[in-house]
């Protein structure tokens, strides 16, 4: 069984940084793709960045791009995610989720974690 568990998020003013982590056991953390989404409040799941097995290549979508940055240590089993520049928009549940489909951007992940709250402040 695979476990995901997220922390780092909490409340922050627009502008500021948060990182968020996520630690996955139960399986060898390299053989997964990682990846990020969140949920604001009466809205879907979106995708947010998403890593390969070894971290040579990433995406992210356009709202945070420039913004975020996803990355992974192997050895930590542990994928991160830099939010900087945060926006009130930024707002919502973060989830980590891991797969072995490769690099996608939809929620056809196999396994995710409980969710970390970010909220920022105007």
């Amino acid at each position: 069984q695979v476990r995901l568990v997220e922390s780092g998020g909490g409340l922050v003013q627009a502008g500021g940084s948060l990182r968020l982590s996520c630690v996955v056991s139960g399986r060898t953390f390299s053989n997964y793709a990682m990846g990020w989404f969140r949920q604001a409040p009466g809205k879907e799941r979106e995708f947010v960045a998403a890593i390969n097995w070894s971290g040579g290549r990433t995406t992210s979508a356009d709202s945070v791009k420039g913004r975020f940055t996803i990355s992974r240590d192997n050895a930590k089993s542990t994928v991160y995610l830099q939010m900087n520049s945060l926006k009130p928009e930024d707002t919502a549940v973060y989830y980590c989720a891991a797969g072995d489909r490769g690099v996608i951007t939809s929620t056809r992940y196999d396994y995710w974690g409980q969710g970390t709250q970010v909220t920022v402040s105007s």
